[in-house]
């Protein structure tokens, strides 16, 4: 069983402390066990699920959404207080207790429900079941306490080692930066050198296209004086006609020793063919 207990106070009485003490088993719209106490007396009741039914009928409101504003306004801290009022009605022997809760809207409050509680015999058995659920809630608010302390301290811990690593990270970064920024000083030089060069070659192509039609003009100038002179050095059609004369008769008496041998065979006719389209035509006319 679930219980829930907080510290309230009445609208007749505000200067009075109750506490309220809330159980239920797995829902609280299946039904739930109030015990209201001020420390001296106890009185305790019981809603059940038809009456939260009933109570959600009447208001005309949904079932679910009474439920919701029940626990707003009986388990929730004191955070709830100036939007829930509480109302609580003693009997002259106080046998009985009128409890009634109500929702706040602006100037208007409407009830939420109210039920009559009984007085309990024993009420020093409520209040120490009262005060031992208060020390379990706080031990196990303890034990989550501790808990979430440990957990912080590992996480601190770790927030730690994660901060030096990004440190390491950071300075290995700047390193990497500072290198890739040198090599690319470097590589950035470089093609800075080789531009330089290119538009110097560049520079240079274009000077001497601007002097090739210069040289060209000198370079026929200076082309005409050997034509001339090899003029001069050519042989006269005279001393060629002289050569050819004198060389014909050694070739005729070479024709007529070879004509005398008796194993040779005639080849006249065929070197009289050669001669014929060998011989240029000024030559023979000189010879016959």
């Amino acid at each position: 069983m679930e219980k829930a207990l907080k510290r309230i106070h009445p609208v007749s009485d505000p200067e009075a402390t109750y506490f309220l003490q809330v159980s239920w088993e797995q829902d609280l719209r299946t039904g739930f066990v109030i015990i209201l106490s001020d420390a001296q007396h106890a009185w305790t009741g019981t809603v059940s699920e038809a009456e939260i039914s009933q109570e959600a009928a009447d208001m005309e409101m949904d079932r679910e959404k009474y439920v919701e504003e029940l626990k707003k306004a009986l388990i929730l801290g004191e955070e709830s207080a100036d939007k829930y009022n509480f109302v609580i009605a003693r009997s002259e022997e106080e046998a009985e207790c009128h409890f009634s809760y109500e929702k706040n809207l602006k100037d208007v409050s409407f009830r939420l429900g109210s039920l009559k509680l009984q007085k309990v015999l024993r009420p020093a058995e409520v209040i120490k079941e009262l005060i031992a659920h208060c020390l379990d809630r706080l031990e196990g608010l303890q034990a989550k306490n501790e808990h979430l302390q440990k957990e912080n301290e590992n996480l601190f811990c770790d927030w730690s080692d994660m901060e030096k690593r990004l440190e390491k990270c950071v300075e290995a970064k700047e390193e990497l930066e500072a290198d890739l920024y040198n090599r690319f000083i470097l590589v950035l030089n470089e093609k800075k050198a080789k531009i330089r060069n290119l538009q110097k070659l560049l520079h240079e192509a274009k000077e001497f296209a601007a002097d090739a039609p210069r040289r060209s003009d000198s370079t026929a100038t200076i082309e005409t004086a050997p034509e001339r002179g090899k003029e001069y050095d050519g042989s006269t059609d005279e001393e060629s006609e002289n050569l050819t004369q004198s060389s014909l008769p050694a070739a005729a008496k070479q024709r007529d020793s070879v004509l005398s041998s008796p194993d040779v065979v005639d080849v006249a006719p065929t070197r009289k063919r050669r001669q014929r389209i060998g011989k240029p035509a000024g030559t023979g006319a000189k010879v016959a």
